[in-house]
């Protein structure tokens, strides 16, 4: 086997192991998260997995439709318990409706904190790599003067890559961009 061959089934190896190491990283990052929710966490994310289940949305017709036909004294031998328009019906429903809000705004709100830890580490990840990538650029810029090896590349180029990027500054950019979907509108 040549040594280039050698190199590409080690490096292979590698990328394959570095990739799982990545997705069992993550994997355990989930299942911690998972497992770190209080109680009522935990069970306002099961209600509103639950509620948006395809049973739960069949169990509310069959009992919308026998509530509305039973009120309606369309089914025999029942006697209406809550005459059109259905008050009784309708605060239940509201009561539900405020309810299952209430389930579902707290499971969105843990979602989103979880999401802006994400955020937060791919930041840090970026801006690592980031100083790890302006590194290398000058190691590659010295070793290229020091043997005397022209590139592509022009000297303007690698200074400008190699300059550390002003974090504040490009914010502060983006900040003063207009929303998509707000530019204003030329007359």
């Amino acid at each position: 086997m040549s040594q280039k061959a050698v190199a590409e089934s080690v490096s292979r190896g590698q990328e394959s192991d570095a990739v799982q190491e990545n997705v069992e990283a993550i994997r355990r990052w989930e299942r911690e998260a998972l497992h770190d929710r209080s109680a009522a966490e935990r069970l306002s994310d099961w209600i509103t997995w639950a509620a948006a289940s395809g049973p739960v949305l069949l169990f509310h017709v069959g009992w919308f439709a026998f509530w509305v036909l039973a009120n309606l004294n369309v089914l025999p031998g029942i006697t209406p318990f809550d005459p059109y328009p259905f008050p009784l019906l309708t605060m239940t429903v509201s009561l539900e409706a405020i309810f299952l809000a209430l389930f579902v705004l707290a499971s969105q709100n843990r979602l989103a904190h979880q999401a802006d830890k994400r955020a937060h580490l791919d930041l840090q990840i970026d801006l690592l790599a980031e100083r790890e990538m302006t590194a290398v650029l000058q190691l590659l810029q010295d070793i290229a003067r020091k043997l005397g090896v022209e590139g592509t590349v022009t000297a303007e180029q690698i200074r400008d890559l190699v300059k550390k990027t002003d974090i504040h500054k490009l914010t502060d950019e983006l900040d003063e961009m207009p929303e998509p979907g707000l530019e204003p509108k030329a007359d």
